[in-house]
């Protein structure tokens, strides 16, 4: 057992049984690598990463391996998800040396922590060498190092301002600009497959986000294409699980065929509130369905007692990737009984298996009904059949050995999740799906907030990690989301609680932006902004988008005056780059149009609310009480003679009352 095994993250307790003398990251290992003037290696990964396990059973737990280790580097472990901060910094400096980023990220640094070499994965004999070569080199050409330590620094500390060439921008915010966002990343379509036109295939909520509210603004039928071809393949194919509901990260192909099979609360919290959005404006029954399995899911596998959500399930299982989820014909041959002629039909299944290794995975490109159809087994049985096909998995494979659970809870992915599920919750009306929305905020609230201050991991009854940007940003999202679903004021209060805190402690006055890391958290080798969308939409970006509905809510100037700074400041980006940025392009296409602000006030206002949210309005606000209230808009709306009423303000200038949603809805059209 190393020093490990006294920490709760459920990736670096994996290694307290390695015979590297590992240090989880701290000051002890960094100021043992300045007494015993030794570099540090710091490896970086999360536990439910595929290739940080190989590297750890091909390296770290070997003897003669370690021991190189040891006898050259005091040797750090990180789980990216409990310290994102310090993942970043060193991502950062790893691409900068042109290495492609990924996991396990393991990076070189003198004993000052500033980085000067990097990998990812490597097999044994390359990384032992590694090893050597760096010992020679820190022993033999330490100036060098030092230097090259130097520049990844400077690059590191460099604003973002200054190395993308943002600047303020007094451009107006145009259908025309969006247009142009919309015809820049349509080049990168992948028009046959869906998503974009690269394998490994990554479901990015933030472009079906843009892509949502462009089609809104425009009714350019190219982007609903692309949306329904994306979300068709993303919900039929192999990324997810057709037996338990649930996407896994990513397809390693360019066909959504085989993923790598971890399940991470982040994916399916965005996945959430794209397939909701994208329900509420198609009424395609497959996103509904995709939408109750995969809650379902969540409830069963990722809820704790207390009701917020654990942070991921591993890829592996018995030491094999993807195992619990594929199999055998003759195991779905046995299960599955009568229905196994018609099921291998459908899912393509064979002997020698349709992936590796004589395991088959469970894949469709078309509706099951339309590929039965194709096939000559449609009939009026079949889709009861299927759903008992289906069942007998679940519960055969319930016998199995399941993939460890990341059993952390993160403030940033459950916020991301309370999004998901009040998205959810207004596109199928699920009364528990609003509970469990509920539920889980006011556990954010509880447990992980500390004198008016986010926690960002919580773990064995104890919240721990001073929180971090993302965090501050989700959780506001979901509170916003939360009131917006139950008209209780004290989700805004709370939200501009932490809206203000996040000012207070993040904000960079000088250049518009919030730093990732808290003004009173651990100083590290540079104090990174993040302002690009990846698999999860950057938290500048979320924050500005937060920035400007808060202002809406509360008429808070100095809200929306930051909010304004920070996209304009993209302007540039966002139309020569946007597929990097397209989070920001959702607030834009907010901003080219006016923004509705809806107020419905009388005893059946949650009734009216209900009604409202189940169409496609994305560019709106949704305020309300069935009694009276201390919001700006809601100042002076009454009801009629105890029937509630709805009113559509845009920029605090209201229509007429009405009293039905789709009076309502015809005056939003009209605008």
């Amino acid at each position: 057992m190393n020093r490990l095994s006294l920490e709760t993250s459920p990736y670096l307790l994996q290694h307290a049984h390695n015979p590297v003398d590992w240090y989880p990251w701290g000051q002890e290992a960094l100021e043992k690598a300045r007494i015993e003037n030794k570099p540090i290696l710091v490896s970086i990964g999360y536990s439910a990463c595929h290739w940080c396990h190989v590297m750890e059973r091909e390296c770290f737990e070997k003897e003669d391996i370690a021991a190189v280790m040891n006898q050259y580097f005091i040797c750090i472990k990180v789980d990216r998800e409990e310290r994102p901060d310090v993942d970043a910094v060193y991502m950062d400096a790893v691409q900068a040396m042109g290495v492609r980023g990924g996991w396990p990220l393991n990076v070189f640094l003198l004993p000052d922590a500033k980085p000067f070499y990097g990998v990812t994965y490597l097999p044994p004999q390359n990384w032992v060498q590694l090893l050597k070569s760096i010992d020679n080199a820190y022993q033999n050409h330490y100036d060098e190092l030092a230097g090259s330590a130097e520049g990844f620094v400077k690059n590191m500390t460099q604003s973002e301002a200054e190395k993308y060439g943002l600047v303020p921008s007094n451009n107006p915010y145009t259908i025309d600009s969006v247009d142009l966002m919309f015809e820049q990343l349509k080049k990168n379509f992948d028009t046959v497959k869906g998503g974009m036109d690269r394998a490994p295939k990554f479901p990015m909520p933030s472009i079906y986000n843009f892509l949502l509210r462009y089609y809104d603004l425009t009714l350019n039928p190219e982007a609903l294409a692309q949306i329904e071809l994306t979300l068709n393949r993303i919900a039929l194919g192999g990324i997810y699980d057709h037996v338990g509901g649930g996407w896994t990260r990513y397809s390693v192909d360019e066909d959504w065929f085989i993923p790598h099979f971890e399940k991470m609360l982040y994916d399916n919290a965005q996945l959430l509130s794209v397939y909701s959005e994208a329900y509420a404006l198609t009424s395609k029954e497959l996103y509904a369905q995709r939408l109750r399995q995969t809650i379902n899911w969540l409830e069963k596998e990722m809820l704790s007692p207390e009701g917020s959500f654990y942070a991921a399930l591993d890829a592996d299982s018995e030491g094999v990737e993807g195992k619990f989820y594929i199999w055998t014909r003759e195991e779905l041959e046995i299960t599955l009984g009568e229905d196994f002629a018609w099921f291998k039909k459908i899912y393509n299944i064979s002997e020698r298996g349709n992936w590796e290794h004589g395991y088959n995975h469970l894949h469709l490109t078309n509706y099951v009904e339309q590929t039965a159809k194709v096939l000559g087994i449609n009939d009026d049985q079949f889709l009861t059949n299927y759903d008992r096909a289906i069942q007998k998995l679940l519960e055969k494979r319930a016998d199995k050995i399941k993939p460890g659970l990341d059993d952390k809870i993160l403030a940033s992915w459950n916020g991301l999740l309370i999004k998901g599920l009040t998205d959810a919750y207004r596109a199928l009306g699920d009364e528990a799906i609003r509970a469990m929305a509920i539920t889980c905020g006011e556990f954010i609230f509880e447990k992980m907030t500390v004198n008016g201050q986010l926690k960002h991991s919580f773990k064995n009854d104890k919240a721990t990690i001073t929180a971090f940007l993302e965090d501050y940003a989700a959780v506001i999202e979901g509170y916003l989301g939360l009131y917006q679903i139950t008209f209780n004021e004290s989700w805004v209060v709370r939200a501009q609680q932490l809206t203000d805190y996040t000012i207070s402690n993040f904000y960079d006055p000088t250049d518009g932006y919030f730093y990732f890391t808290d003004g009173e958290g651990e100083s590290l080798v540079a104090r990174k902004k993040e302002l690009f969308d990846n698999v999860i939409p950057a938290s500048n970006s979320i924050m500005a988008t937060n920035l400007y509905t808060l202002g809406k809510i509360l008429d808070q100037e100095e809200y929306t005056s930051i909010s304004n700074k920070m996209l304009s400041q993209m302007d540039k980006i966002l139309k020569t780059d946007v597929q990097w940025v397209t989070n920001w392009g959702a607030l834009y296409c907010q901003r080219a149009s006016p923004t509705a602000e809806i107020v419905i006030v009388g005893q059946n206002a949650e009734e009216l609310r209900k009604d409202l949210d189940r169409f496609f309005i994305p560019n709106k606000i949704v305020l309300g009480t069935t009694t009276t209230s201390n919001l700006p808009l809601l100042q002076q709306k009454t009801d009629r003679n105890g029937q509630a009423l709805i009113y559509v303000c845009f920029d605090k200038t209201c229509q007429l009352p009405v009293p039905s949603v789709e009076q309502a809805l015809e005056q939003l059209v009209a605008i």
